[in-house]
């Protein structure tokens, strides 16, 4: 299935739930709408994660600008200033509708809302979701 994010393998839609949740990328996915341009450079993104080292954002942004989640956007040569930022990092409009259609924007809302938007859950999950529960 494609997933119209720019992926050519097979990504079901709990497969990429999965991988935007992640913990380092969910963290930055929800980095960018926080941001007053939704446009934070590299240097801000690391600057608000600072638990996680300046290599791992970098991956995990590169994991999602391959998934089409994010993208780059540079200044033109002529409008960069030295001693400035010129590559920014925002959402891509299909990822911005992807997680507008999981909830995973919303900051405020609960873990279980994004748990409930998966369509498509095996026999066994659904198995286990409905197995007792301690109280």
């Amino acid at each position: 299935m494609d997933d119209g994010l720019g992926n050519s393998g097979n990504t079901a839609p709990r497969e990429l739930i999965h991988f935007v949740t992640q913990q380092t990328r969910f963290a930055l996915i929800n980095n960018i709408p926080q941001h007053p341009e939704q446009l934070p450079s590299m240097y801000e993104l690391k600057e608000v994660n600072p638990s996680v080292s300046d290599a791992t954002v970098y991956k995990h942004i590169q994991k999602l600008i391959d998934a089409g989640i994010v993208k780059e956007v540079a200044l033109d040569d002529d409008q960069r200033q030295q001693g400035y930022p010129w590559k920014f990092y925002g959402l891509t409009e299909k990822g911005r509708a992807f997680l507008d259609d999981h909830n995973l924007l919303a900051a405020e809302e609960t873990l279980q809302q994004i748990y409930d938007t998966i369509s498509d859950k095996p026999e066994k999950m659904v198995k286990y979701e409905n197995a007792p529960r301690p109280n």
